[in-house]
């Protein structure tokens, strides 16, 4: 004997609940105690649930829920339901769930029990089981509608729904464009069902139009109803074989913005708590789609404010590639006030913006729009980069100093400004407040490029902005960013350069694009592997990102295959000589003597102090690496303009200086002073593949 004749045989049925599909399976004994057909079958959730008693069917939701998160059995007892709402039958329910990631699946049994004596809680009237079922079913449908956050999530919330003791089989939305009825959304018809109703004057015949143009209910619990009082266009309904039809008004503010439709396969009287339960769900389906509506504006206006205010960059220039990214992460109207640009000048050269606008609101949006304007206006009238951004900053200061109120308070910018002639590479970069470039040489070596700079744009009127010329060389890329690239997810500058710094530097050049590049240094910020790689900071906030990216193609020469760097360390700026201390350990970073590393920062850091305290003015630092790994030649030269040249002394042993020369003749290979027409040069060489005398046992 087969194990279903046995089963069908003590009256029990086996069932299989599919959560991730809604799908639930029925042999042909489960059927029958469903009061469903003696065959297997298979429906949808809503169909199942609508056989059992709503006060049961909350019960076992909670069991189920119970079951799946402890791995135990789920056992409930169940009251069927015919059509009419009669308690036909009570069964009792074991089941096991079988988890798949977040979904599963529910396998068990069904079985009829003895019915219960008079009295308890089997014949206790269902209406007043259901009334505390709405409630419950009311709760749930408010929280998943205020949880969609768009028209389609809205429409298929609703349509999801099923409501206690009585499910639509066919939903519709309509709103109202003009004069004329229009249909948002539609579920449990075919692809083409629709086209009769897509498009129908308000003054027409059908009841949606007329609920919109009164605001009342219409409920058509019989086709009849609907045939008489809907003539013209009940021939466009009766295809659809249905019982029953509830129209109800979608009103918000005390404006009908639209119609929903909720159409039954079998007749529904439309009692009033049946009445009621409907009207309620149309007020929260109003509401719902309201803020939807309102949510897709504010996503389309920040779209559109993006698509205004970003670029698109220009014509190719030739010998260079250009990618950019902008992507904003402040909140409220998605939009910020960072941004990028590119602006044509006179004579063939490319002027590159990047900046950032304090604040992550509109006001912010409305000022970096006025700045990005003001600053390709500056530009595109010849004057150089120092004078774009003073002639910026006065603009920034003039528009925001003395406004009035929170939304008129002064703010600030930084902003960084380089023109580029793509025929030598020579780079003139002006900075106000902004953080440094960042250039990948052709051997992958990743540096920053410390550049002179002033004050954020805005904060004082007249402010001079210094001029750094660079050259990227064939084969190098240079990265300008905002902050945001940097400090978003917890870091600080310095552990944001370093994640940065690697993305930089397992890039490949020949086998990538530069849009490659620009996609992986915003992924690993904010692309959904970016929590794997937050700061030390607690402060997790989110801030805009503009990224900027220039590589000058072309094989590399092998001359120009050599680590160059240059920066200038200003007598104002004592403080720039770590960082020129920390910038020749990054040129430095894969050479084979770490001691030979450590004494080339140690004579870098003795030449340019003594420029600064022996001189007055400031100190121009070269370094360059060149030659094969492991044979190459490092030179480093520090130049000022002063004529004396430094002389060899004799310090006492409490002496605080004097011992510049005696360190280079002791750690330098080779090493020398040259004149020059104004001022001199110092400069020592250290070799790779060459062990410097003394360099053991020197304290460092």
């Amino acid at each position: 004997m087969r194990t279903e004749d046995v089963l069908a045989a003590i009256a029990t049925g086996l069932w299989r609940w599919d959560n991730a599909s809604g799908i639930v399976s029925l042999d042909a004994e489960a059927a029958r105690l469903l009061g469903l057909p003696a065959e297997p079958a298979e429906l949808s959730e809503a169909a199942v649930r609508s056989r059992f008693h709503p006060v049961d069917w909350n019960e076992i939701d909670g069991v189920v829920n119970l079951a799946v998160a402890e791995g135990t059995l789920a056992e409930a007892r169940l009251r069927i339901m015919d059509e009419s709402g009669r308690v036909i039958r009570t069964v009792r329910t074991r089941s096991k769930p079988f988890i798949e990631g977040t979904d599963y699946q529910l396998v068990g049994t069904l079985q009829e029990v003895a019915e219960t004596q008079p009295g308890t809680a089997a014949r206790t009237p269902v209406t007043g089981d259901w009334r505390r079922s709405r409630e419950a079913f009311l709760l749930d449908a408010g929280r998943a509608l205020a949880e969609a956050r768009s028209t389609a999530e809205v429409l298929r919330v609703a349509a999801s729904l099923s409501m206690p003791g009585f499910s639509p089989d066919g939903l519709a939305v309509f709103g109202v464009s003009g004069d004329r009825l229009t249909i948002i959304g539609h579920h449990g018809h075919n692809a083409g069902d629709d086209g009769p109703f897509s498009d129908m004057p308000l003054d027409t015949d059908y009841p949606a139009a007329e609920v919109v143009r009164t605001g009342r209910a219409i409920y058509l619990p019989t086709p009849e109803e609907y045939r008489t009082r809907f003539p013209a266009t009940w021939p466009l309904a009766q295809r659809f074989d249905r019982e029953s039809w509830a129209f109800l008004p979608l009103i918000v503010a005390g404006r009908t913005m639209g119609a929903w439709m909720a159409a039954f396969t079998y007749p529904v009287s439309f009692t009033p708590d049946e009445r009621s339960v409907l009207t309620t769900v149309a007020r929260m389906l109003a509401q719902a789609l309201a803020r939807a509506g309102v949510a897709e504006s504010e996503r389309e206006l920040s779209l559109g404010l993006q698509r205004t205010m970003m670029p698109v960059l220009g014509p190719a220039i030739p010998g260079m590639e250009v990618a950019a990214r902008y992507v904003p992460t402040g909140g409220g109207l998605q939009v910020g006030g960072d941004w990028y640009d590119m602006i044509q000048l006179p004579g063939g050269r490319i002027a590159l913006v990047i900046g950032d606008v304090q604040g992550h609101d509109v006001r912010a949006a409305g000022l970096m729009g006025q700045l990005r304007i003001a600053l390709r206006a500056y530009a595109s009238e010849g004057h150089r980069p120092d004078a774009v951004l003073s002639r910026a900053s006065r603009f920034l200061y003039g528009i925001t100093d003395g406004a009035e109120g929170d939304h008129g308070a002064a703010r600030f910018a930084t902003c960084l400004y380089l023109e580029v002639d793509p025929a030598s590479g020579t780079l003139d970069i002006a900075r106000a407040g902004h953080p440094d470039p960042a250039i990948r040489m052709a051997d992958g070596t990743v540096m920053l490029r410390p550049t002179a700079g002033g004050l954020p744009l805005g904060i004082v009127p007249d402010t001079d902005y210094p001029t750094t010329r660079l050259t990227l060389e064939p084969g190098e890329t240079l990265m300008i960013c905002t902050d945001g690239l940097l400090e978003t997810g917890g870091h600080d500058l310095e552990t944001g350069w370093s994640r940065i710094r690697t993305l930089l530097e397992r890039h490949d050049a020949e086998g990538e694009s530069l849009e490659v590049l620009a996609d992986n240094l915003v992924q690993a910020v904010h692309g959904p592997g970016s929590h794997y790689t937050t700061g030390p900071l607690a402060d997790r906030r989110e801030d805009d990102i503009a990224v900027l990216l220039l590589s000058r193609t072309g094989e590399p020469l092998r001359a120009a295959a050599a680590r160059r760097t240059a920066m200038t360390i200003a007598q104002a700026e004592p403080e720039r000589i770590a960082a020129a201390r920390r910038h020749l350990r990054e040129l430095l970073h894969d050479w084979a003597d770490p001691e030979q590393v450590d004494s080339a920062v140690l004579m870098l850091s003795e030449m340019v102090t003594n420029v600064l305290v022996h001189t007055d003015g400031d100190a121009l630092l070269v370094a360059e690496a060149t030659g094969d790994h492991g044979k190459r030649r490092l030179r480093v030269e520090v130049a000022d303009a002063s004529d004396e040249l430094p002389h060899r002394r004799r310090p006492g042993e409490m002496a605080s200086s004097g011992r510049g020369l005696i360190l280079m003749e002791m750690l330098a290979h080779e090493w020398g002073v040259d004149p020059r027409g104004e001022g001199k040069s110092i400069w020592f060489e250290l070799f790779e593949d060459r062990d410097g005398e003394g360099l053991q046992g020197v304290a460092f």
